[in-house]
């Protein structure tokens, strides 16, 4: 391909050299560099790709993209100035990869909470109605039945259009994708041409990276600012963000909400252990979900599936036969009647509305154990407030590590514990180990009690300073439940 192909809608401020050159691949990590490649200089949190462009050019790259040019300029190479390489990145990808996102129905899914329910429950819904459909989520990609490892809720933007790219040769219709706002902020979603957008809530998250909730919040507004008007846009008002993020969008606008009037709206009838009864519109329809959080997810699918042209009737029918996402309220009942359930909760919203439908739900005769931590190397002022809610909300709370990362797992369940109120001071303890804090809570479990454990959800591993363990919280409760029951 030629670079001055590849380097359209991108905003250049210097060329030095030719841009008629052949070039064969594009790259931002100089290791996989190879003969006649495009290396792009990003500024990363932890290391700089400008203090790579000798490694990149020694190992064959013939086009340097920058926003400062290095002092000695290189006859054979071309280097290209522009303001900022992670925009430049995303329109490259797109451009190399022949803009996929304009060849498929792309609709992005942003907010704090629910964003993998949603993306992965459409790419069910879409697949069961028929189509060849693609998903971008945490937990995995996938392209139609194929599926591929994921590694960030928002990937880079080579592996976005290389994924688009491949559902597009594979034949996909739609592709549905969870937007974060660390994906927005670094433009990972520029040069994406998205057909719907949704909103699901905001909350307090990521406050380690954005230095303020209003940052946060308007990082994802940005995303709705930038569709166009021939996409939709649907919103959560029921969150008070909800209005926020229609503010100045060209998109047809649409609301989704359980408490006021909206577009798409839902009067939950039953709310059991087995599912949900909802009245959506003017329908009802028996759904296999479980909880407020999940009324929501399913309100802002309906409104989706609707907008992507699929009949009322077919779209409730579907609805109906929706299962859950790994790790999003996986529940697991045992020989002694004993409830394990699994989310993925790692905020204090999110641990919020958990604790909150497994109380609506619950008799209140059985004991609630609750066993939550907080990762390492992120956002620190939520420690104490998870830790008080799990006491609060909880007749017992377990405090352990989550992914600890590099921090010391002490530190961060002392700093949880900070968190906690005197009256709830006897209601907890803290186990740093995991596993042990699993097999602890299944030792105090009686029969009928439940035993929640939030956190990592669908994670299949534990990281510690730096090294990823195997550490599955669903197989390892189900082990330890069952030597119990011997």
């Amino acid at each position: 391909m030629i670079l001055k192909e590849i380097l359209y809608k991108v905003a250049l401020e210097v060329v030095h050299g030719s841009t008629d050159v052949d070039v064969n691949n594009i790259h931002f990590d100089s290791r996989k560099i190879e003969s006649n490649d495009v290396f792009v200089a990003i500024r990363g949190t932890v290391s700089n790709g400008h203090d790579f462009i000798e490694k990149a050019i020694s190992l064959g790259a013939s086009v340097v993209i920058c926003d400062v040019l290095p002092a000695d300029l290189l006859s054979q190479i071309t280097y290209v100035k522009v303001k900022d390489t992670n925009a430049a990145l995303a329109h490259l990808a797109a451009n190399f990869y022949d803009n996929p996102s304009q060849k498929i129905k792309l609709v992005g899914i942003t907010g704090t909470n629910g964003k993998t329910t949603i993306a992965s429950l459409l790419y069910q819904l879409f697949q069961k109605a028929g189509y060849k459909v693609g998903l971008l989520s945490t937990v995995k990609i996938m392209v139609d039945d194929v599926e591929h490892k994921a590694t960030h809720t928002t990937p880079d933007s080579l592996t976005i259009n290389y994924y688009l790219n491949e559902m597009v040769d594979a034949g996909c219709d739609y592709c549905f994708m969870e937007v974060s706002s660390h994906g927005i902020h670094q433009k990972r979603t520029e040069g994406l041409q998205f057909v719907g957008g949704v909103f699901t809530n905001l909350s307090h998250d990521h406050l380690d990276y954005h230095p303020t909730f209003a940052e946060y919040r308007d990082v994802k507004k940005s995303f709705f600012d930038n569709l166009p008007k021939t996409a939709f846009a649907i919103s959560n008002i029921d969150d008070k963000n909800g209005n926020v993020m229609m503010q100045n969008t060209k998109a047809k606008k649409l609301t989704y909400a359980l408490k006021t009037y909206a577009d798409y709206k839902a009067n939950i009838i039953e709310n059991q252990l087995s599912g949900l009864l909802l009245k959506i519109n003017e329908h009802e329809v028996w759904v296999r979900l479980i909880g407020t959080f999940n009324a929501y997810n399913l309100l802002a699918i309906y409104g989706v599936a609707i907008e992507l042209g699929i009949e009322k009737l077919d779209a409730l029918r579907l609805l109906s036969e929706l299962e859950s996402v790994s790790g999003r309220f996986q529940f697991i009942v045992s020989k002694e009647k004993i409830t394990a359930i699994v989310d993925y909760a790692h905020t204090p919203d999110a641990l919020e509305n958990v604790l909150s439908t497994i109380n609506d739900i619950r008799t209140k005769n059985e004991q609630l154990i609750t066993i939550v931590g907080c990762g390492g190397d992120r956002d620190k002022t939520k420690r104490p407030m998870m830790a008080n809610i799990a006491t609060e909300m909880s007749d017992k709370a377990i405090l352990t590590s989550d992914n600890p990362r590099s921090e010391n797992p002490e530190t961060i369940i002392a700093e949880m514990e900070a968190g906690i109120t005197a009256v709830n001071y006897k209601k907890y303890m803290s186990i740093a180990d995991r596993k042990q804090a699993i097999k602890t809570a299944c030792q105090l479990a009686q029969p009928n009690d439940i035993i929640l454990i939030a956190g990592k959800g669908h994670e299949t591993y534990q990281e510690i300073n730096g090294v990823r363990h195997d550490f599955d919280d669903m197989q390892i409760v189900k082990e330890i439940l069952e030597q119990l029951n011997k």
